[in-house]
C-alpha cells in the first residue's frame, strides 16, 4: 500500500491559517460545475467533401456530433477541444432495442463535460405509447441533459417495411413527444430526413427540428421549415474519434448556443 502523503509543517500551517481567515470572511469554498466549452473553431475534415451550392455549415460557430453503437474509442476531450461542442447519443430503437454503447458514452461525455442528449430511433410498426415508456424506462431523467430527439426516418428494417400515412405517423409522433415531454420537462426535438419530411407533413407538429442535409442548406432543402440543429455529413472527420461520424451544426451564434443550453437544459 502506498503511504499517505503528509504535509511538511509550514504547509500545514498556511492551511490552517486560510480556513481561518475564510471562517473569518464567513466564506467557505465550493466547487462550482465548470460551464461548457464552446469551441468556435472547429477543426473538422471530411472523407467525401461536397461543394456547397449555398450557404455552406463553415458559417455556423458551434458544431456537434451524434453517435451510436458504429463509434466506438472517442478520446472525448481531445474531440472537444477540436471543435465537438455537444453531442446527440443513440439511446433506442421501438419498444424493445437499446444500443449497447448507449450507457457507455452518456457517461464518457458527461465525464468531459460535453452537452449531451438522448435519441429514439422510430419504429413504424410500434405505436407511439410504447415506444415512448420503452425509452423513459431506459434513458434516465438527468439535471443538465438536453432535449431527448425523436428521430423519424423512413424504415429501414426488413421485420417492418410498413411506410404508413403522414396522419398517422403525426399522430403516433405526437403521443411519443407528449410524453416524453412530461417525463423530462422539456419538449423533445424532431430529426428527419428530407424524403419523409415531404412525405408525412410532420414539419406541422409542435417542436425545435434537426434537419439532414448533406448536399445542400436546409433553407433549399426543407423551403420555409425552421430548425436549431443540421446535420450536414455523415463522413465526417474529426481528431479524437475513430473512423468518420456524423457532424451538426446549431443555428446561431455562440452567444446564442449559451442561450439556447441555459433555457433548454433542466
Amino acid at each position: 500500500m502506498t503511504p499517505a502523503f503528509r504535509r511538511p509543517p509550514s504547509a500545514l500551517l498556511v492551511s490552517l491559517l486560510m480556513l481561518v481567515a475564510l471562517a473569518a470572511c464567513g466564506a467557505a469554498p465550493r466547487h462550482r460545475p465548470m460551464a461548457p466549452v464552446t469551441q468556435t473553431a472547429p477543426r473538422f475534415d471530411d472523407a467525401k467533401p461536397v461543394d456547397w451550392p449555398g450557404r455552406t455549415p463553415h458559417a455556423y460557430a458551434v458544431h456537434g456530433i451524434d453517435i451510436s453503437r458504429w463509434n466506438t474509442g472517442i478520446d472525448w476531450p481531445v474531440a472537444q477541444a477540436a471543435g465537438v461542442s455537444f453531442a446527440f447519443i443513440k439511446a433506442t430503437e421501438g419498444g424493445d432495442h437499446i444500443d449497447p454503447e448507449f450507457r457507455y458514452h452518456w457517461a464518457e461525455a458527461r465525464r468531459a463535460g460535453v452537452p449531451r442528449g438522448a435519441y429514439h430511433f422510430w419504429y413504424h410498426c410500434r405505436g407511439g405509447a410504447e415506444q415512448a415508456d420503452w425509452f423513459i424506462r431506459n434513458v434516465p431523467r438527468e439535471a443538465g441533459a438536453l432535449p431527448p430527439v425523436l428521430d423519424l426516418e423512413w424504415p429501414r428494417s426488413r421485420n417492418c417495411p410498413q411506410r404508413p400515412d403522414g396522419a398517422h405517423v403525426r399522430r403516433e409522433a405526437r403521443i411519443f413527444l407528449d410524453r416524453l415531454e412530461a417525463h423530462y420537462g422539456q419538449r423533445p426535438i424532431i430529426y428527419t430526413t428530407p424524403d419523409f419530411y415531404k412525405d408525412t407533413g410532420i414539419g406541422d407538429l409542435r417542436a425545435e427540428f434537426w434537419l439532414r442535409a448533406v448536399a445542400d442548406h436546409p433553407s433549399s432543402v426543407y423551403p420555409g421549415q425552421g430548425w436549431t440543429f443540421w446535420q450536414h455529413t455523415g463522413t465526417g472527420r474529426i481528431e479524437g474519434i475513430p473512423g468518420t461520424v456524423d457532424i451538426n451544426a446549431f443555428r446561431g451564434s455562440p452567444a446564442a448556443w449559451a442561450g439556447w443550453l441555459s433555457s433548454r437544459r433542466q
